[in-house]
């Protein structure tokens, strides 16, 4: 005899993005460069004073304050996780829940509709339009259904471009009793189209955001929200005790120090991703979308399985986006090199 899972789980396909020995990895939106050598060396001199035989603190405070000041935002109203996802995680471990929805507007981020399933929420999924971008057509179509919790991704993953925070705003005013989370993993990359402006006026809105791209921390798992005290309150209920290690603590804490450093790497991400958008736009057949991420979703001709598998067969992995926009291909903007590699075997991929 063998223990039964709870109802519909083994439905759910394990979440998993490959990992491969290729010379050109990029398929998973990391940041191609690591901060500066005064960063590690930070670190180190940090990590030798964590008393590991004590448990870390628990509430976090000196990174809430440290995440608080560079937001211009309270500490009660920031709280940090292990990578964004698991503020997801605990945003709808507290707002979902059975006899709860969510609603989402596809194609956006899969963890969204993931996260939902996994906490017994109901997931309503509608259709972005063409351009993938929000309007007051979504907003409408969000008050009609009426869900407790709403996803927005500003810049979206897969497709990369930012929503209008004028549309979020409306939107929080449509719903007022609904929890707004608005997934801003890739918010660095676009500033100026932040929801954090709204935090001030707009009492039922979460902004989520990580450490793994911007500040290329994707093997720390550090992500945060900003959100009001009481929605914070929640999330210290349903957490795990001492969730967030001393060791992930400190690095985030150390890595604040050199925001100026990881803002700088922005800028060559940004190169790439354009020359990367460029150079696709003029090979024939290929559709290239706007983006304001790290990275760029486009379509190329014939068959997007077969153009990946010659990718990766010249050591250039990407991301395949089949199923969520019909014959769409990711990459993430790596470093010059890596830039080469991929568009060189584009080049030969496409004859």
């Amino acid at each position: 005899m063998t223990a039964e899972p709870r109802e519909g789980l083994r439905d759910t396909e394990p979440y998993v993005s490959p990992q491969l020995p290729v010379a050109a990895r990029l398929n998973t939106n990391e940041c191609p460069h690591p901060l500066p050598e005064s960063f590690f060396d930070e670190l180190a001199d940090a990590i030798r004073d964590v008393p590991l035989n004590r448990y870390p603190d628990g509430s976090m405070r000196r990174l809430r304050e440290e995440l608080a000041a560079v937001h211009a935002w309270s500490p009660e109203g920031t709280w940090p996780a292990n990578g964004s996802n698991e503020i997801l995680l605990q945003l709808l471990q507290a707002y979902g829940g059975p006899g709860r929805r969510a609603l989402l507007f596809a194609p956006t981020y899969l963890l969204h509709r993931r996260i939902g399933l996994l906490t017994n929420t109901d997931v309503e999924t509608r259709t972005l339009p063409p351009d993938f971008v929000w309007t007051q057509t979504e907003v409408d179509i969000a008050r009609e259904v009426a869900p407790d919790i709403v996803f927005v991704c500003s810049p979206n993953n897969p497709t990369g471009n930012a929503q209008p925070v004028e549309v979020v705003a409306a939107l929080t005013e449509a719903l007022p009793t609904a929890l707004v989370i608005v997934d801003e993993a890739y918010g660095e990359f676009a500033p100026e189209t932040s929801s954090r402006r709204l935090l001030d006026t707009h009492d039922n809105l979460a902004v989520v955001r990580t450490f793994s791209k911007a500040f290329a921390m994707a093997g720390a798992r550090v992500g945060y929200v900003l959100a009001a005290p009481e929605i914070v309150g929640d999330l210290e209920r349903v957490r795990l005790p001492y969730h967030l290690s001393a060791l992930a603590q400190t690095a985030a804490i150390v890595a604040l120090h050199h925001r100026s450093d990881a803002l700088h790497l922005l800028d060559a991400v940004r190169r790439q991703r354009d020359r990367m958008a460029a150079e696709l736009a003029v090979m024939p057949g290929v559709t290239v979308f706007p983006s304001e991420a790290n990275f760029v979703l486009f379509v190329p001709p014939g068959d997007a399985g077969v153009v990946w598998q010659g990718l990766l067969d010249r050591g250039v992995l990407i991301r395949d986006m089949t199923a969520a926009v019909p014959g769409a291909l990711r990459v993430t903007a790596g470093s010059e090199q890596e830039t080469d590699l991929f568009l060189g075997a584009m080049k030969e991929v496409l004859g």
